[in-house]
This record gives structure tokens, C-alpha cells and sequence, in this order.
């Protein structure tokens, strides 16, 4: 072979090592770069999935809450029911009385007198 086409061969194989160098680094690069915001991105999810989890615990204690509330309330509703029923039973018993005390006194006047025709 001659010396011109060695040249040519070594300045290809050169070239082609240099090119390959070349690619090799810049994958490694944007593998590098890849990565990174891949880590960025899961900080960032992680953020907001933590934050997104403090307001779900919020609203629970909140819910929590309520709902002791609400059983609260039931209970009072309840208490003021049973008060409610013991105020008709007793209003019951004094209008039986009331009844009764009628009827004693039209008794105690006797029979209503009657209007004589003579």
C-alpha cells in the first residue's frame, strides 16, 4: 500500500474515533442531564404529594371533628326529646285532671235546674 492511502485509512480511523468520542460524551452528557431532572422531577412530585397529604390529614381532623360534634348534638337532641315527652305526659295528666276536677264540680252544684211549666 502506499504511503497516501495509509494516510487516508489512519486519518478515517482517526476521525471515526474522534466522532465516536464526540457522540460518546455528549450521550453521556445528556444521560447525565436526563437523570438529573429526573431526580429534579421526583423531588418536585414528592413536594407536592407530601403537601397534598398534610391537607388530606387536615381535612380528616376536621371531618373528625364534625363528627364528634354531630354525636354531640344527637345526644342533646336526644335528652331534649325525652324532656319534650315528659312535658306531654305531664300536660296529659293535668288536663285528665282538669277533666276530672269539672266533673267534681258540676256534682258538688247538683243536677241543673229545670225550668218549671205550671
Amino acid at each position: 500500500m502506499t504511503p497516501d492511502v495509509i494516510g487516508v485509512i489512519v486519518a478515517v480511523f482517526v476521525a471515526a474515533v474522534g466522532f465516536a468520542g464526540v457522540v460518546g460524551g455528549m450521550l453521556r452528557r445528556q444521560g447525565t442531564a436526563v437523570d438529573a431532572r429526573f431526580e429534579q422531577m421526583q423531588a418536585y412530585m414528592d413536594r407536592r404529594f407530601d403537601r397534598i397529604d398534610s391537607q388530606f390529614g387536615e381535612t380528616n381532623t376536621r371531618i373528625s371533628r364534625v363528627e364528634t360534634e354531630v354525636v354531640e348534638m344527637n345526644a342533646r337532641i336526644s335528652r331534649v326529646e325525652n324532656e319534650v315527652g315528659e312535658t306531654n305526659t305531664r300536660i296529659s295528666r293535668v288536663e285528665t285532671e282538669v277533666v276530672e276536677m269539672k266533673i267534681a264540680i258540676a256534682r258538688l252544684e247538683g243536677p241543673p235546674p229545670r225550668l218549671a211549666m205550671r
